[in-house]
């Protein structure tokens, strides 16, 4: 039974495939499914398979070789495997698309293969090694749920581990051709029916075409019955015949009849676009866009990597909740998201540590939470698993008294230095300036574009006002988000923040590992220990205080029972006046999940739905208007490492037309405009 299409399946680990290795009819090794009794392909034949079954039969060489949209080109596929399809059509992109085209790969798979069988199983294709190799570095951890890949600068992985018809279900984008693949149809009937067929409408773009081994009555009967055409062609080798064809006209989008002010905005011209704030919140979505060909101005006041995102290092970490919430489903998609993404910006690792974090539980009610989460959410201990005094003492290098929460795949980063490396990507122009005025250019056609009036450093070295005009806009300007006329609406909150910094005398002790509780110690870094940090809601001072510090002392001792007397012992001074530090002002919405996505028109949605202020119940159909072209990207508070870089990929791939790196229903709880049905609903709207 599969989950809702507003809904998420429970968050867990999957299994991974059980294999064995077999000759096949070439006398060659290859995998076969001890669950499915099938082969994922023969090496005698299976690249040459591959390419008719699915590259040919969808007109793969040709439809790349004419691709001249700026958006991606897309396919969807009902199994991963080994990855074999996917890499044989990146190869056959590369050999026909021009030089500017995209191409968006999206599979879904149930029992994902363990990291080294991949490796294995590819090593058959060692004209496909080079491809296989970004394959298996990037390859996720079994977890339910979307995990982005960059396979190079055109060509972008998304894998949906999960039931597939679940993951299509749950899918937000548009697929342009599908391979409709997986164990034959009598190996594993629970795959091939009715729901995957409609779900396959569902997510194709008018004219989308698919190609299947499989002559099956119960395929030709589902796909005629979900609006696919279909006619028999040529099968493989001893194979006589399979299927292909396409659909013309895809059903309406259902999913949008109960929530329909999530709507997505109409794809429009993004070529020029001005991202507001340099912050994480807004390099993330500058070098995300630029990756895409988008021509980037980046515009802050005090530059790159300034206010809450200008720490010297900072930790990656989340906490989840003990009951699955959406919040903790996207933090948790945010922190192995941002690992990945580290990885493949930073390989050398000049930038962050990966050196896991420890949630302490100092006390019994979190220790009874912590035993809770473990209890409802049996992921991979890869990703989390509980660990007692003993081995939390031996992974941070101290003696702890208490155990909690092992994170091996968090960490902590540089903040600033990351700032600054992404405001510098190609694409990207860094200008200094403060945002005067926004406004709308008259639309003589649908496209229209924004005026920005900065004043500052108009790029020649002029410090007056000025103004710039763009196809889109990005808002990341923290705290600063919603003082715009567009943005008004959105609830934003001053958290102040401030850190502690101690030079570390020789030999003091020191953590090897991030380790948290109600406050946190990192690695030292050039031989200063961060430790913090103060919380103040609705205090915008960010002036260091003698005070913070003194707070953050007693934090430390409450994290670390002992170790600030071990660091006097070592002869550290621990007075508060002698304690570097630095303060900011993060910025928090009500409910602490970000800002992500394009910037709702309050005013028409209380219009619009004006009736559900009586009724929730009574929900018109009227589509969400939006601010044409305008997004935000804001209230990460203390957890931009692990958010900014996925709201980033997700505000992009909404304004470039691509499918999204979330689920719907986690794209859905980070849309700005939650609040403002929230309210109306509430009767609190204006």
């Amino acid at each position: 039974m599969t989950a809702a299409p507003d809904a998420l399946p429970p968050l867990a680990g999957l299994q991974t495939a059980r294999l064995d290795w077999r000759q096949d009819d070439s006398g060659e090794s290859a995998p076969h499914s001890s669950a499915f009794d099938d082969v994922y392909f023969s090496r005698h034949d299976g690249r040459a398979e591959t390419e008719h079954v699915f590259l040919a039969a969808n007109r793969l060489p040709e439809r790349f070789r004419e691709w001249q949209a700026t958006r991606p080109f897309v396919i969807g596929e009902t199994g991963f495997g080994t990855g074999l399809n996917m890499l044989c059509a990146w190869a056959c992109f590369d050999a026909h698309a021009p030089a500017a085209a995209r191409l968006h790969l999206v599979s879904t798979e149930k029992f994902p293969l363990a990291r080294d069988d991949l490796a294995r199983a590819l090593a058959a294709w060692p004209d496909l090694a080079e491809r296989a190799a970004a394959l298996v570095a990037q390859w996720p951890e079994p977890v339910a749920g979307v995990h982005r890949l960059w396979l190079d600068r055109r060509v972008t992985l998304d894998l949906h581990f999960g039931d597939t018809t679940e993951r299509l279900a749950l899918l937000d984008g548009a697929v342009d051709a599908w391979f409709l693949d997986g164990f034959a149809p009598s190996k594993n009937p629970e795959m091939w029916h009715d729901a995957l067929f409609a779900a396959m409408a569902a997510r194709s773009r008018p004219g989308a075409t698919f190609a299947t081994f499989t002559c099956a009555g119960v395929v030709k009967r589902g796909l005629r019955a979900a609006g696919f055409a279909w006619r028999k062609v040529p099968g493989f080798g001893r194979k006589r015949e399979m299927l292909a064809g396409e659909i013309e006209t895809p059903p309406a989008d259902e999913r949008r009849r109960a929530t329909p002010w999530f709507t997505p905005p109409a794809a429009r011209p993004a070529r020029r676009v001005a991202v507001i704030g340099a912050g994480l919140a807004g390099t993330t979505v500058a070098a995300a866009l630029a990756r895409r060909g988008v021509a980037v101005t980046l515009i802050d006041r005090e530059g790159p990597g300034a206010g809450a995102s200008g720490n010297a290092q900072g930790a990656l970490y989340v906490k989840l909740a003990a009951d699955t919430n959406l919040q903790s489903r996207a933090y948790l998609a945010g922190l192995l998201h941002a690992r990945r993404w580290l990885e493949a910006l930073d390989p050398d690792q000049a930038l962050w540590s990966p050196g896991g974090v420890l949630q302490l539980a100092t006390g019994e009610r979190e220790a009874r939470r912590q035993a809770r989460f473990l209890a409802n959410h049996p992921l991979p201990t890869s990703v989390v698993r509980g660990v007692d005094a003993e081995e939390a003492g031996r992974l941070a290098g101290l003696d702890l008294p208490h155990g909690g929460l092992d994170y091996p795949l968090a960490g902590w980063v540089r903040p600033d230095a990351l700032c600054r490396r992404l405001a510098a990507s190609d694409g990207v122009s860094a200008v200094r300036g403060e945002v005067r005025g926004l406004s709308p250019i008259a639309e003589e056609d649908e496209n229209g574009g924004w005026r920005l009036t900065l004043s500052g450093d108009d790029g020649g070295g002029k410090n007056e006002e000025h103004t710039i005009e763009v196809d889109q806009v990005v808002i990341a300007a923290a705290t600063a988000s919603n003082g715009f006329d567009q943005t008004a609406a959105l609830p934003l909150q001053p958290v102040r923040g401030q850190i502690s910094r101690l030079t570390l005398p020789p030999g003091a002790p020191a953590p090897a590992r991030v380790v948290c509780a109600g406050g946190y110690a990192m690695p030292p870094l050039n031989g200063q220990l961060t430790f913090g940090a103060s919380f103040a809601p609705n205090d915008a001072d960010a002036t260091a205080r003698e005070a913070d510090h003194a707070f953050n002392l007693e934090e430390l001792e409450r994290t670390l029972p002992g170790y600030p007397a071990a660091l006097a012992e070592a002869g550290a001074d621990l007075s508060p006046a002698a304690l570097g530090g630095r303060a900011a002002v993060r910025a928090a919405s009500p409910d602490k999940s970000p800002y992500a996505g394009p910037v709702p028109d309050a005013e028409a949605w209380r219009h619009d739905y004006a009736a559900m202020a009586k009724d929730a119940t009574r929900i018109p159909a009227t589509p969400g208007r939006h601010h044409p072209g305008l997004w935000i990207s804001a209230a990460h508070g203390s957890r931009g490492l692990s958010s900014a870089p996925l709201t980033a990929e997700l505000i992009a791939s909404r304004l470039c037309d691509e499918p999204l790196p979330l689920e719907a229903p986690l794209a859905d709880h980070l849309h700005p405009g939650r609040r403002v049905i929230r309210d109306l609903i509430r009767g609190q709207g204006r």
